[in-house]
């Protein structure tokens, strides 16, 4: 008896995720997590319209967010601005988008929101759906990336996880890569692996991610070739923006 009783269990046991299951059973946790997977912070008003609650339930649903550790609050004077807790919690958020049977359109205005997110939206900080996948098979097949062909393949002896966050293949910068970031003027953002990358639940491929995905979505943003949406995660791509894509990338969304 002396001896168990001198058994530390600050480590603890395995990893308990059935408290973040119970947190992701919810519907309208799940909505409020989707609507803050483009890494904005969001007031908790915009969330309850977002989740199609009212304001009281859902302060309730971002406090037990908050606790479980999914979400943290910001102040900004009086008000207060909810963000996903970083980049692991939008990894989970893509990997359940990725198992989860798509829900039923019943409005044509569902299915318009819905073929948005599918052509371009954000996945936390950089760029996702099929302009996501588009750009990075495109610096694939121009020779600025090398050690990958982009597509996802979980029977594949390599382990392509879909939870890996772009640890399982090893892609590069070529030299012709950093020319074309210079060229665009892209920042890459410090302190950051340069090059990581998601396995997109709507295309099943890869989309860059890391600090050159995040440096390309600012840069797009700046130069005005994308704009982003105030109520969603998805991306409108401007007149600017096929042109310049066709130029650099040879990407032409406008095509089937």
């Amino acid at each position: 008896m002396g001896q168990l009783s001198t058994v530390s269990t600050a480590a603890g046991g395995d990893a308990d995720i059935a408290v973040i299951g119970a947190l992701v059973a919810d519907p309208a946790r799940c909505r409020i997590l989707l609507a803050l997977d483009d890494g904005r912070a969001l007031p908790a008003g915009h969330l309850a319209a977002e989740a199609g609650i009212s304001a009281a339930t859902a302060s309730s649903h971002l406090g037990k967010l908050t606790d479980g550790g999914l979400v943290i609050v910001e102040a900004r004077g009086r008000h207060r601005y909810y963000r996903l807790a970083g980049p692991a919690v939008a990894q989970l958020i893509e990997a359940l988008q990725r198992l989860a049977p798509p829900q039923p359109v019943r409005s044509l205005r569902q299915d318009t929101r819905a073929q948005a997110l599918r052509q371009a939206r954000t996945c936390y900080d950089h760029l996702a759906g099929r302009l996501g996948v588009d750009i990075m098979a495109a610096m694939i097949d121009h020779g600025h990336l090398t050690g990958g062909d982009g597509t996802f393949d979980p029977a594949s002896a390599r382990q392509d996880r879909p939870t890996g966050y772009g640890h399982d293949i090893g892609y590069a910068l070529t030299d012709s890569g950093r020319n074309l970031l210079a060229d665009l003027h892209v920042q890459i953002p410090p302190r950051r692996p340069l090059i990581r990358y998601c396995v997109d639940w709507s295309e099943q491929r890869h989309h860059l991610a890391g600090a050159l995905g995040r440096g390309l979505l600012d840069r797009l943003t700046e130069a005005r070739w994308i704009r982003r949406s105030e109520a969603t995660r998805a991306i409108r791509v401007t007149e600017a923006g096929h042109q310049g894509l066709r130029e650099v990338f040879g990407i032409d969304l406008t095509s089937p």
